[in-house]
């Protein structure tokens, strides 16, 4: 088997293994990637850059690639399908904090304000897609700032 067919089948199958235990033979004037990591990254840009490999696996990498911050060369004009095939996902949360008590609509904010940093403290502890998590940190600050400006927690 040509050093080319083994890269091939290594791109294909996402076969960093392979390509880590070939490199020598495939690549021999240049160095062999430091981690298991980058061989990987190597492979997902590869397959951006082969143009004759199905759409469906260059997709993919772009994604990868993409989603764990690197560049992808997937040439922009297949980039508007890449996306269809593997959209990117996106979280997000939503907070509301209402009243019909006109005078504690001042503490509105100052609740909101609490219930943000919980979020922003949940995304920071690499907890972004824990919504169980998420949603009792958000209680337990909105709590927190309702005892801590006066109000019983029924109310507001």
């Amino acid at each position: 088997m040509t050093p080319a067919t083994v890269f091939r089948q290594c791109m294909e199958e996402m076969d960093a293994e392979r390509l880590e235990s070939a490199w020598a033979n495939i690549f021999p004037q240049i160095p062999v990637p430091k981690s298991f990591k980058q061989t990987v990254i190597v492979l997902h840009t590869a397959r951006t850059m082969t143009e004759n490999l199905p759409l469906k696996l260059r997709a993919y990498s772009h994604r990868w690639l993409t989603d764990n911050g690197y560049p992808s060369y997937l040439p922009d004009h297949l980039k508007p399908s890449a996306e269809r095939l593997f959209p990117k996902i996106s979280s997000s949360v939503g907070l509301s904090v209402n009243t019909q008590n006109e005078m504690l609509k001042p503490a509105m904010p100052i609740i909101r304000g609490a219930m943000e940093d919980a979020v922003k403290e949940a995304y920071a502890d690499g907890k972004k897609d824990d919504t169980d998590h998420i949603k009792a940190r958000i209680k337990e600050a909105r709590d927190k700032a309702k005892k801590q400006i006066g109000l019983r927690l029924s109310e507001g």
